[in-house]
């Protein structure tokens, strides 16, 4: 039941062009001293005042130096204009690279929140986005 709810949500907001998305961004020649370009794998905000991103990774893989530098610090950027902001980092374990990771079921291992990281208790990240979306946000839109 859940997993076609995910599906249907996936074919309705999620990928737009899968062509488009397999696609490679080749970041070479960009690169300042040993500094190189990055991605987000995912990220919104709301109302200006809610900011949520989060990094996915496959199996037991770290977050590269570099990149956990630049989403921390663009954490801490929302965190210092008076926003409040969570980066979620999550793993999966969809091995099969033609088969879509659904970023809703993925388990969040770390969390990084006012300064600090912690480390999460397995729940998914559709769980914790809905539980820090709660907290950030609680009065209901009318």
């Amino acid at each position: 039941m859940a997993e076609s709810l995910q599906i249907d949500a996936n074919k309705k907001q999620g990928i737009q062009n899968r062509s488009r998305a397999r696609q490679i961004i080749d970041f070479f020649g960009i690169k300042y001293g040993n500094i190189t370009p990055t991605d987000i794998d995912g990220g919104f905000e709301k109302q200006n005042e809610v900011f949520v991103f989060f990094e996915m990774k496959y199996g037991d893989a770290e977050m590269p130096t570099g990149q956990k530098l630049f989403l921390t610090r663009l954490v801490d950027i929302c965190d210092t204009a008076g926003k409040k902001a969570v980066l979620f980092l999550c793993h999966h374990n969809v091995w099969n690279t033609e088969k879509d990771v659904i970023a809703a079921e993925s388990t969040v291992t770390d969390i990084y929140f006012r300064g600090r990281w912690c480390k999460a208790k397995g729940e998914t990240l559709k769980a914790m986005t809905d539980r820090f979306m709660a907290w950030a946000l609680p009065f209901p839109e009318i």
